[in-house]
This record gives C-alpha cells, sequence and structure tokens, in this order.
C-alpha cells in the first residue's frame, strides 16, 4: 500500500517512511527518521531524528517528537527517540531524544495515550498501555512503567519512577517514587490507598488484589518501620508475584518512596 505524503510536507531524503503512511500538510520530518507502516502523521508536526516509530501509531497535528533534549550539557551528540506501536499522541505533545549521560535513549512503549501538551524529557522509559492525560510532564529520566495513569496537569520529578498500575490525579506534583498498585494525589505526593477498580479492570484476581491491600496496610499503616513492614510481608505469607514485585520496587528506590 502506497504512503500519501501531503505535496507540502517536508520529508527529508534521509527519512524511511513505512507503507500504508499518511502525512499532512506541513509536517517536518528529518534525517534519520524511521516511521513504521500505517501511521498517521498530522499536519504541522516536527519530527526530527534519530528517531524510529513503530506501526499504526497517530500524531497529531502540532506535536513535536525527537527534538534535542531540554539539557544544559547536551552538545549535539547524536541521541535518539524509540517508539513502539498503536501508540496516539495528541496536539502539542513534545518528546525529547536521550543524552548521553542517560544512555542515549528515551523509549516509549505500545498502546499508550499521550493528551495534549504532554511533555516526555529526555531519556525517560514509558512502558506499555500508559495514559497521560492533558499536561501531564514526565521530567528527565523517568521511568513510568505499564498500565500507569498519570492525570492531567500531573508532574513527576527526574529520575522518579512511576510503578505499574499506579495511578496519580490530577494536578499531583511527585518528587519520589509512586509505588505500584497505589493511587497519589496532591502536592507533595501522598498515597491514597490502592488503585482497586484498576486492577479489577484489568483481571487481577480477587485473592491477589487482597494480598496487595494486605501488603500496603503492613507497609504503610502498622506503624513499623519500613524494613520491618516488608520482613513481616514476608513472614506472613503474602507470597503473590505482585506483592514480590511492589517490594522488589521498593528496594531498588533511589529517591524514596511516596507514603500516606
Amino acid at each position: 500500500m502506497t504512503s500519501q505524503i501531503h505535496p507540502q510536507a517536508l520529508v527529508d531524503p534521509l527519512a524511511r517512511i513505512g507503507e500504508g503512511c499518511i502525512v499532512g500538510p506541513f509536517a517536518v520530518i528529518g534525517a534519520g527518521v524511521e516511521i513504521g507502516d500505517h501511521c498517521q502523521i498530522g499536519a504541522h508536526t516536527v519530527i526530527e531524528g534519530p528517531s524510529r516509530l513503530g506501526a499504526y501509531n497517530h500524531i497529531f497535528q502540532f506535536a513535536s517528537i525527537g527534538t534535542a533534549p531540554q539539557d544544559l550539557g547536551y552538545n549535539g551528540e547524536p541521541t535518539a527517540l524509540e517508539i513502539g506501536s498503536h501508540n496516539t499522541v495528541r496536539e502539542f505533545v513534545t518528546i525529547n531524544r536521550g543524552t548521553v549521560k542517560g544512555g542515549g535513549m528515551t523509549r516509549i512503549g505500545n498502546h499508550n495515550l499521550l493528551m495534549a501538551y504532554c511533555h516526555v524529557a529526555h531519556d525517560c522509559c514509558i512502558g506499555d498501555q500508559v495514559v497521560m492525560a492533558n499536561a501531564a510532564t514526565l521530567a528527565g529520566h523517568v521511568s513510568v512503567e505499564d498500565h500507569a495513569i498519570l492525570g492531567g496537569l500531573s508532574a513527576v520529578h527526574q529520575y522518579a519512577r512511576v510503578g505499574a498500575h499506579a495511578i496519580l490525579g490530577g494536578g499531583t506534583m511527585a518528587p519520589l517514587d509512586i509505588p505500584p498498585y497505589m493511587m497519589a494525589a496532591g502536592n507533595h505526593a501522598s498515597l491514597h490507598g490502592i488503585n482497586v477498580r484498576g486492577l479489577a479492570r484489568r483481571g487481577i484476581p480477587r485473592e491477589t488484589i487482597l494480598q496487595i491491600k494486605r501488603t500496603y496496610r503492613l507497609l504503610f499503616r502498622s506503624g513499623r518501620r519500613l524494613e520491618d513492614a516488608m520482613d513481616e510481608v514476608m513472614q506472613r505469607g503474602l507470597t503473590a508475584p505482585e506483592v514480590a514485585y511492589l517490594l522488589d520496587f521498593i528496594r531498588n528506590t533511589h529517591r524514596g518512596i511516596t507514603r500516606p
């Protein structure tokens, strides 16, 4: 299937456009850009390279993809952006390439929705099926794991992590790691329990959700030191893989854990 590239689009000869793509008027696609099959690139979109996009992505008008990082230490090195497949990137979203000190790569997975005015800074890593509502912002080196939801106007501090299935309320400022399965809100963020509805919607068994709830109470409501509470979780036989993942997330924190 032949791609439809508007005659007023500017596509560098060194860019590669897959089959069945639609490129709107005044879009600018630079050298070193690879776009997979069946992507839609809206009018006035700018995509700079090195950047690689998978198949079936829909980039809406005025988005800015793969541009240089907003980092004073960046000196024009050939860092990159990698985006998977089936992503929707709405109007005025900005996604920067990586930096050398951060590994040189910004990565976005599959089936994600980035609503209008979102920002993904250099060296961020976003998993699969993540939703970033309008104007949600990631500083540099942020990790957002699968199925997380970031409310509108929320912001995540550089080097912080948002765990899988976590949800941030609108306007949340998150300077510390948000553990998986949790709901967080506020400035600064605090935890507000387990994302029970989200876990149930994604088919997590009821017994597993109950184990996560018991783990939450031990970790954050028992009054114990966090290290002692994690030992207690294991002693009580809370052995679901999701619980093990939660404990491992906490053990590997660098910025510290958001708490109630």
